[in-house]
C-alpha cells in the first residue's frame, strides 16, 4: 500500500511529487498519468505559438528557478523545464504512464483509498493508498468544447480544435478563420500570419487584452548580478504582489482599469480603429480572464492587416467558409474552433465512500482543496487570477504538513467536518464573480464554497499562504483519527 497516490503528471502532480521528495522522503508514493509523457496541458496542446499566459517566475515552481530569459515562454521550453524538475528530484521512476484512473473507493474499515485505473493495454489495475492527491486539472483532456455549428457538414475545408492540433498542418497560403476571443485564439492568430494568406478572428464579443514584454528586464538584470535562487525569489515576489495589486485594483475600481486597458489597445492600433466594437467587452475587467499579449504580437498582426478581427455571430457554415449573422462571408480553407474547453471535475473519476457513490458537488470545499466529510482526499485547483502553480505549491506543502501531523498523532485519516452551527450554511458556487463560458457550462459539477473560512475559496494567494502557515490542524474542522483495526496493526 502507498502512503500517497498522485493522479496527474502535469504541473500540479510534479509539484506534489517534488515536495514529497523534499519533505517526506520516508513516504511511499506513485504518480499515475494517463498520457505517455509528463507535462499535462503542456504535453497536450501543440497549436502554433502555444505559450504561458502568465509569467514563468510565478508559473514556475517555488523550488526551481526559471532560467530562461523569456518570462512569457513557449510550450516547448515549459515542457523542458518540467522534465528537468522530474529528473532533478528523482521523480521519473515514480510515474506510471498510460494509467487512467476510473474510480476510487474509501474503505473506512481500513482507512484506505482503493483506486481502480485502466492501463494502456486496457487492463484494470488496483492500487491501495492512504492519501489520494488529485492533480488532474479541471478540464476534459479527451474533448474540447465545440458549439453545434449550423451547416458544418457543408463546409469543404478543415475544422480543427486547438486541443487536437494536427501534426505538420500545412496552412501556407491558405485563408484561416479562428473562432474565439480568448487566450488560445489570441495566441494562434499572430503565430499563423507568417504563412497563411490571411487570418480572421471571429468573436461574438471582445475580451480585455493587455500587452507586456515577453522578457522581464528586471528579472534578467537581477539574474545577471545575483545568485539564481535569490534573483528568482525576488522576481517571483515582485510579480506576486503586482498580480495581487492589479487584480484587486480592477475589482475595486473597474472603470479606471477598463480605461487603462482600452487606452493601451488604442495606442497600439491607432485612434481610427473601432475599439468600441472589437475590443470593449460587455463586462468589467476580471469577471473573465484578461488576455496577455507578449510584445504586442496580436495587436501588431491586426494593425499590419495580416490579421483581422470581426465581431459578429455565426449564422451557418457554407462550402467555402462561414456566413455571419450580418450577412458577411468569411472565406476560409481552415477553421480553428478556439471555442474553449469542457470542464471535468477531477478527471471524471467516480468516487465512493464505503461503496456508496459520492456526489462531491453537494460537499463544501475546505480551504479550496479538501471536501467536507471525505477523508484523505485532496485536489489542486489553481487560481483564476494568478498563476496556477502558486496554488499547486501551497497544496503540495499542505499535504506534506498533513502527513507529518498524521504521524505525530498516530492517525490514519484526516477529514474536514462541518461544525454543528455550519450544518445549514448556504452553498455558493466554487468561484464567485468569475463567469467565462466554460465556467457557466461546468461549474455545477464542482463542490460548493461556504460563507466564511475555512470553507471560503479566497482566490487570494497572499491570504491563502498566510492561512496555511498557521496551524490548521487545531482549527476544530480538521479531524484526525484511525480505525480500530488500523490501530491494532500499528501495535502489532
Amino acid at each position: 500500500m502507498l502512503d500517497v497516490l498522485i493522479v496527474g503528471a502535469g504541473i500540479s502532480g510534479i509539484s506534489a511529487a517534488c515536495h514529497l521528495e523534499k519533505r517526506c522522503a520516508n513516504k511511499s508514493y506513485a504518480v499515475l498519468e494517463g498520457r505517455d509523457n509528463v507535462g499535462g496541458t503542456w504535453d497536450l496542446f501543440r497549436y502554433p505559438g502555444i505559450r504561458s499566459d502568465s509569467d514563468m517566475h510565478t508559473f514556475g515552481f517555488s523550488f526551481k528557478p526559471w532560467a530562461n530569459p523569456k518570462s512569457i515562454s513557449d510550450g516547448e521550453s515549459i515542457r523542458d523545464y518540467l522534465k528537468e524538475a522530474v529528473a532533478e528530484y528523482g521523480v521519473k521512476d515514480k510515474i506510471r504512464f498510460g494509467h487512467q484512473v476510473v474510480s476510487a473507493n474509501w474503505d473506512s474499515a481500513r482507512d484506505v483509498w482503493c483506486v481502480a485505473a485502466r492501463n494502456s493495454a486496457g487492463e484494470t489495475v488496483d492500487i491501495e493508498t492512504r492519501v489520494l492527491f488529485m492533480c488532474s486539472g479541471y478540464y476534459n483532456y479527451a474533448q474540447g468544447y465545440t458549439p453545434d455549428f449550423a451547416g458544418l457538414a457543408d463546409f469543404k475545408g478543415e475544422l480543427i480544435h486547438p486541443q487536437k492540433w494536427p501534426e505538420n498542418l500545412d496552412y501556407a497560403g491558405k485563408k484561416v478563420a479562428v473562432i474565439g476571443s480568448g487566450a488560445t485564439a489570441v495566441t494562434i492568430v499572430p503565430n499563423m500570419v507568417d504563412k497563411a494568406a490571411h487570418v480572421t478572428m471571429i468573436q461574438r464579443s471582445p475580451t480585455y487584452m493587455f500587452s507586456r514584454p515577453a522578457k522581464d528586464a528586471v528579472a534578467n538584470f537581477l539574474g545577471a548580478v545575483l545568485p539564481s535562487k535569490l534573483a528568482y525569489a525576488l522576481t517571483r515576489w515582485k510579480n506576486i504582489y503586482f498580480q495581487n495589486a492589479t487584480y484587486k485594483g480592477a475589482r475595486n475600481n473597474p472603470e479606471k482599469t477598463k480605461k487603462l486597458l482600452l487606452d493601451s489597445v488604442r495606442k497600439s492600433l491607432g485612434d481610427d480603429y473601432d475599439i468600441d466594437t472589437h475590443f470593449t467587452p460587455r463586462y468589467n475587467p476580471w469577471e473573465e480572464r484578461l488576455c496577455l499579449i507578449p510584445d504586442d504580437d496580436f495587436l501588431s498582426a491586426v494593425k499590419s492587416g495580416a490579421a483581422e478581427v470581426v465581431t459578429d455571430t455565426i449564422d451557418t457554415f457554407v462550402e467555402n467558409g462561414i456566413l455571419l449573422s450580418s450577412g458577411k462571408l468569411i472565406e476560409a480553407d481552415i477553421v480553428v474552433s478556439a471555442t474553449g474547453l469542457n470542464m471535468q471535475f477531477m478527471g471524471g473519476v467516480e468516487f465512493f465512500l464505503d461503496e456508496v457513490k459520492l456526489d462531491l458537488s453537494k460537499r463544501f470545499y475546505y480551504q479550496g482543496m479538501m471536501f467536507s466529510g471525505v477523508p484523505n482526499l485532496i485536489q489542486t485547483f489553481g487560481y483564476i487570477n494568478a498563476s496556477w502553480t502558486l496554488r499547486a505549491d501551497l497544496n503540495s506543502v499542505f499535504v506534506c504538513d498533513m502527513l507529518q501531523q498524521m504521524d505525530r498523532q498516530g492517525a490514519s485519516f484526516c477529514v474536514p467536518e462541518l461544525r454543528p452551527e455550519e450544518a445549514s450554511m448556504a452553498p455558493q458556487p466554487t468561484i464567485s464573480g468569475f463567469n467565462p463560458g466554460y465556467m457557466q457550462r461546468g461549474i455545477h459539477e464542482f463542490p460548493k464554497q461556504g460563507e466564511h473560512a475555512p470553507w471560503h475559496n479566497t482566490q487570494d494567494y497572499l491570504l491563502d499562504r498566510k492561512i496555511l502557515k498557521r496551524s490548521l490542524f487545531s482549527d476544530g474542522v480538521l479531524q484526525f483519527g484511525c480505525t480500530e483495526s488500523d490501530a491494532q496493526t500499528r501495535v502489532a
